[in-house]
């Protein structure tokens, strides 16, 4: 587990637990707690200590027979230069980023295939850190947080989707599946991950920023006639977007915004991350989604304008952090 913060630690965890051979990649405070105490996990009905390997450099880790990839998109331009100690062979590499990943047109037969994105793998480093051959994607359905070092809250939901980006269950995506379903979670194997990845986009790239710039929760967003109206254009200049690349949309904007609105006051990752103080996602989230726009001459004037104005506020809240 590169970078185990809230989403590592919980997935090497339960991992630990079920015996699985796991080693934990983490530093500073939390770190440090894990490795005096072990990693301890709560949740509404279980409560848990696992002691996973630690390590603070991966050059200690040694070749490993899968990779998860755990930190947010902005962190792992600066961390895959660390990674050859831990790539064996035949090392799979699971991607577990929101947004647009790094490898999404590696093997897309779209018409963007072939196409790297400079919003989330800037100069190349990532794609030529990690061979295409290696990478399996995931989506993360489940909410964690750390609520002190060394200690994971785990707030709901229990699923990760894995995919092939080609699209084919491969005896390695069993495997992996296999161990992730006998360690305590869901882990469906999909042949349509590009799909769903498009499903999970279409409402963080409306709701996240919105929320970043309003403080509100996906309730209070959909509650407000002109946030509402708002949401419902960014998804549709998104949808506009996926129609370009040739995926087939699995629910529609009004399910999608329906969906949401069930989830009630839920502040989104970006919400809690700008609160928190820390750097927003904004880029594979939002920016990226406006790079395939420009490349694919498609206008996306709603989500320019929410994207530009929570870019200049991340900007703001790092300029004063650093002056204090």
């Amino acid at each position: 587990m590169v970078g185990a913060g809230a989403v590592g630690a919980y997935m090497g965890a339960l991992m630990a637990r079920a015996g699985y051979d796991v080693t934990m990649h983490a530093r500073g405070p939390h770190l440090r707690a894990m490795q005096e105490k072990g990693v301890r996990v709560i949740s509404s009905d279980d409560d848990f200590v696992a002691h996973p390997r630690l390590v603070a450099d991966l050059s200690d880790a040694g070749p490993m027979d899968v990779v998860f990839l755990c930190v947010k998109a902005h962190g792992l331009p600066p961390l895959v230069g660390q990674l050859a100690p831990v790539l064996g062979p035949d090392t799979a590499v699971v991607s577990t980023q929101n947004g647009i990943p790094w490898w999404y047109f590696q093997s897309d037969g779209g018409p963007l295939a072939g196409t790297r994105l400079e919003r989330v793998d800037p100069g190349g480093v990532v794609s030529q850190a990690i061979e295409a051959r290696r990478v399996i994607g995931s989506l993360i359905y489940f909410s964690t947080e750390i609520s002190e070092p060394g200690v994971v809250r785990h707030n709901e939901g229990n699923r990760i989707s894995l995919g092939e980006p080609d699209g084919t269950r491969t005896e390695r995506i069993k495997k992996i599946a296999e161990a992730l379903i006998a360690s305590g979670l869901r882990a469906p194997v999909t042949t349509h991950l590009r799909n769903e990845i498009w499903v999970k986009i279409l409402g963080n790239v409306a709701f996240n920023p919105i929320s970043a710039l309003t403080g509100a929760t996906l309730a209070q967003m959909l509650t407000n006639q002109e946030t509402t109206a708002l949401v419902r254009n960014i998804m549709q200049e998104t949808e506009a977007l996926t129609e370009k690349l040739g995926v087939k949309m699995q629910v529609s904007i009004e399910q999608r915004m329906a969906g949401a609105a069930k989830v009630g006051e839920h502040k989104t990752s970006m919400l809690q991350d700008l609160e928190a103080g820390r750097p927003l996602e904004l880029e594979a989230i939002v920016g990226a989604v406006l790079e395939v726009g420009e490349r694919i001459g498609l206008p996306m004037p709603h989500t320019r304008t929410v994207y530009a104005c929570t870019k200049l506020l991340a900007e703001r809240r790092s300029a004063a952090a650093q002056k204090t």
